[in-house]
Order: C-alpha cells, then sequence, then structure tokens
C-alpha cells in the first residue's frame, strides 16, 4: 500500500463569509471621510426636528408640522439619491457612489419615521391609521412608496445583491417608480400651494430627462443648461394645469407670474437656478483640468 493511501483526504474548506465593513469604511476597508461627513450630514434634519419638537418651536399643532418636515426631507433625500449617479458623471466625482446606499436607507428611515408620527397624530389607533390609508388616495401611494423605499432598503445589501442576481437591479429600479409616487403624494396632500412640491418635481424631470440622454453626452459640461430649461418649461406646465383643474385659475396667468420676481421665484424659475448652480459647480470642479488642456 502505498504512503499517500495511508493519509485521509482533507475536507474542503467552506468560502469564507464575507466581513461586514463598517459604514465609515470604503470598500478597501479605509476610513472614508466623504461617508462620515454625509452620515452627520443625514442626521440632522432628524435632529432639527426633534429638537425643534421638544422645545415648542414647531408651533400649537406640533405633531401635524412634525410629519410635514420629516415628510419634505423624505423626499429630500429620495431625490438626493437619485442624483448619486447623475453627480457622478456631471461633476466628474467617482467616488460619490459611496454614499448612494447610505442616502437610500436613509430616505426608507424618514419615511418609517414619516408614518410613525401620522400614527402618533392618530393616537396610535392603528385600526384608525389603515382605515385612512386604504379610503385616502394619496395616503395610499404614499404607503406604496414607504413599502418600495423599505424593500428597497432591506436589499440593498452587498449579500442580497449576490443572492438576488440579475432580479436585484430589476427591482431596484423601481426607485423611480417609488419616486413618481412620492411626489404625487406630496402634490396631492400640499393642497391650496404646490411651490415646494412643484420644485422637487423639477428636480426629479431634470434627474429623469438626463437619463435619456445618450451616454456620451451625460458627462459634457453644456448639460446642465437644456436640462433646466426643459424641466423649468415642464414645471411652469404642470403649476398652470393643476391651479387651472383645482381653482379654475386662468392657466395664461399663472404662466405669467413666472415672469414677476416681486414676491420671489416661482418653482420653474427656482430649478433653472439650481441648474445654473449645477453647471456652475460642475465648472469649477472640472477647472484644473480645463486649465490643464489650455495650457
Amino acid at each position: 500500500m502505498s504512503a499517500s493511501a495511508t493519509v485521509p483526504a482533507r475536507r474542503a474548506r467552506p468560502p469564507a463569509a464575507p466581513r461586514k465593513r463598517a459604514i465609515w469604511r470604503d470598500p478597501a476597508g479605509k476610513v472614508s471621510a466623504l461617508k462620515i461627513v454625509t452620515l452627520v450630514l443625514l442626521t440632522l434634519p432628524a435632529i432639527y426636528v426633534a429638537t425643534a419638537w421638544q422645545v415648542g418651536a414647531l408651533g400649537a399643532r406640533y405633531v401635524t408640522e412634525g410629519e410635514r418636515e420629516i415628510g419634505e426631507w423624505t423626499i429630500r433625500l429620495l431625490l438626493l439619491s437619485l442624483a448619486v449617479t447623475p453627480a457622478r458623471f456631471v461633476l466628474d466625482w467617482p467616488r460619490v457612489v459611496l454614499v448612494r446606499r447610505m442616502i437610500g436607507v436613509a430616505t426608507a428611515c424618514y419615511a418609517l419615521v414619516h408614518l410613525a408620527i401620522y400614527a402618533l397624530d392618530q393616537k396610535w389607533r392603528l385600526d384608525v391609521v389603515a382605515s385612512e390609508i386604504a379610503q385616502r388616495f394619496y395616503l395610499t401611494i404614499g404607503f406604496v412608496t414607504l413599502c418600495l423605499l423599505v424593500a428597497l432598503a432591506v436589499t440593498s445589501t452587498d449579500a442580497a445583491m449576490r443572492r438576488m442576481g440579475r432580479s436585484w437591479k430589476v427591482l431596484h429600479r423601481a426607485l423611480y417608480f417609488a419616486a413618481g409616487l412620492g411626489l404625487l403624494h406630496y402634490l396631492l396632500q400640499s393642497k391650496s400651494d404646490i411651490s415646494a412640491a412643484a420644485v422637487a418635481v423639477g428636480w426629479f424631470l431634470w434627474l429623469m430627462l438626463w437619463r435619456l440622454l445618450p451616454r456620451a453626452w451625460r458627462g459634457a459640461l453644456w448639460v446642465p443648461i437644456p436640462l433646466g430649461l426643459a424641466a423649468a418649461l415642464l414645471v411652469a406646465g404642470l403649476e398652470a394645469a393643476w391651479y387651472a383643474g383645482a381653482s379654475h385659475a386662468d392657466p395664461l396667468r399663472v404662466l405669467a407670474t413666472n415672469l414677476d420676481v416681486s414676491y420671489g421665484l416661482r418653482p420653474a424659475l427656482q430649478v433653472a437656478v439650481w441648474s445654473a448652480v449645477v453647471l456652475l459647480a460642475a465648472t469649477l470642479r472640472r477647472l484644473p483640468s480645463l486649465r490643464h488642456r489650455a495650457g
């Protein structure tokens, strides 16, 4: 008998489970200043609302006001999560993708807090909460948005990506649908004044129009100009149509208000101005390389 026959065969070791990475570290395991700053900034709105609630700065209807504030921050963070990929190209900032998951999870957390405050406003009568959600359309779509955001947050881990394979991308494209529903919820509950919601819709349109561009154009410096103009025009039309349907206002008069800045900038102009800010930021980011080429 050969000597090799007397040696028991070694059992293959199962592959080691990937180590969990701390939230403030990048994929290489290094501490990321970008992730730390983002984490701090994501907590500030909640801290502000909690502090204002505690000191009575939210007014007599502090529960309703707190619910509104958290809801608006949910929409802002939702749009911010959609802005990560465009920022990577337009601002020439590849590392910004490191915080996309963090922003998405924070968005779901804010949405859950928004629902919790609504339940508090109903004195934790969950049967009333469920009935209101089922009967009021704007609450129904808000709850569907919440469910989508939670599903996306739960499946945002590396393990979920490996386990789900190609279906992971299909699921996470539902973020666009969730954003659309969330904005519709925002518009419907805004009632008589949709200005803030219209600005949010303008940014959503900007981000969606960017995704329709040919891939070769997405990082071009001139991109914010036509996108800002197109989004502003669409928002102006939306605002005119909304007030015409809701209060029978003359659409032409509503459109004309965009030319009057005596009472501040209308939503369409705000979208255009912010698009110009994006253009300025993109120019400053690329200034060193532009100087190098010129030299």
